[in-house]
């Protein structure tokens, strides 16, 4: 899959290739808080620490072409996996020594907060939504159950065309399903699906996705003029999904997608509030809890989380890592925590 020109392209935008299917990329809000800069969305919604979080993914290929997509055109897409299969150890370890590659810049610069990033060479969380699809990958419960061993939590994000892989996936600490248009005839519009069944296995997804016991997360992609529209439907959707939380992020005018969209289609995040409200209206079940400006996401969570007054939203982690690791049964409401009322995180550590 990955080879030649493309092998260098992507390596020239700071990707660090990972035997012959996956990557690492260095998210750049890993690199605020190494600085001392403050954290992503996911810190202030989940407790995440950013300096401990690695962005990597396990297949570059994918079987939709959207149009908000940073990827390259020349990217792979490919409907089924027709590549080799690496070894799920091989994927952790050579992906943990790239990750800390990337950071091991920032050892000497002036700028760096040296506790925030000595503890960078401790990855705690891993985000498994840099690009392509990793759900693919036919080995991803293995490497799934290495991370759970090693005690760092997963995120991953699937793009909802491949539901019986959702179906057999082993527990995640969070999984998210992108969601990025009200009907049938915009999401073809907007994502460019290569399966002619797209919109059934999209509704499939969202059927095993509401089937999950831990922790579940819809992502909106919100781009201006294009789907921000029909909150109503929106909704009828979210509730098929029935997450535990929901994401609406404002589209970002970055990488190949500028040449797919105009830089007017990103839109403000007061327009992504406004958009968030009106689509709150038609979700009882859900509040606006919170949201992250420099990002511009607004998150939702169901109300069965607020209790006495508190959102319990965080992520207990430590708790999270014996429950998986036990092999028994659990659910979301097993390792939660409430949302700190004074954020003590000043030295990148937790």
């Amino acid at each position: 899959m990955i080879f030649g020109l493309q092998k260098k392209v992507w390596e020239k935008e700071h990707y660090k290739i990972v035997g012959s299917h996956s990557s690492v990329k260095t998210c750049q809000w890993t690199k605020n808080m190494v600085k001392g800069q403050g954290g992503c969305y996911k810190l202030k919604f989940y407790g995440i620490m950013s300096n401990q979080c690695m962005q990597m993914t396990t297949s570059m290929s994918c079987a939709n072409i959207c149009r908000f997509c940073w990827r390259s055109d020349k990217s792979p897409v490919s409907k089924e996996w027709k590549w080799n299969v690496d070894d799920p150890e091989f994927i952790l370890n050579e992906s943990l020594k790239a990750h800390h590659k990337l950071l091991i810049g920032f050892k000497d610069q002036k700028v760096t907060n040296m506790p925030s990033y000595n503890a960078s060479k401790t990855v705690k969380h891993v985000a498994l939504s840099l690009t392509g699809e990793p759900i693919t990958y036919p080995k991803i419960n293995e490497l799934i159950n290495l991370f759970n061993k090693n005690g760092i939590s997963t995120f991953l994000v699937t793009n909802a065309q491949y539901p019986e892989q959702i179906r057999d996936l082993n527990p995640v600490t969070q999984l998210y399903i992108s969601v990025d248009a009200p009907s049938k005839e915009l999401l073809k519009e907007v994502d460019k699906p290569l399966f002619k069944d797209y919109w059934d296995r999209f509704k499939k997804s969202l059927y095993y996705l509401s089937k999950k016991k831990q922790r579940t997360c819809i992502r909106l992609t919100l781009i201006k003029g294009i789907n921000m529209l029909a909150p109503e439907e929106y909704a009828s959707l979210i509730q098929e999904g029935n997450p535990d939380f929901i994401e609406a992020k404002a589209y970002m005018f970055v990488g190949a997608s500028r040449t797919r969209l105009e830089k007017q289609n990103m839109p403000s995040h007061e327009e992504v509030s406004k958009f968030s409200r009106e689509l709150a209206n038609f979700l009882p079940d859900y509040e606006i809890v919170s949201e992250h400006i420099p990002s511009q996401v607004v998150m939702l969570a169901k109300k069965k989380f607020k209790k006495n007054g508190k959102w319990y939203i965080w992520i207990d982690f430590q708790k999270y890592n014996k429950l998986v690791n036990s092999k028994k049964e659990f659910s979301t409401v097993d390792y939660l925590k409430p949302i700190p009322l004074v954020n003590l995180i000043k030295n990148g550590t937790s």
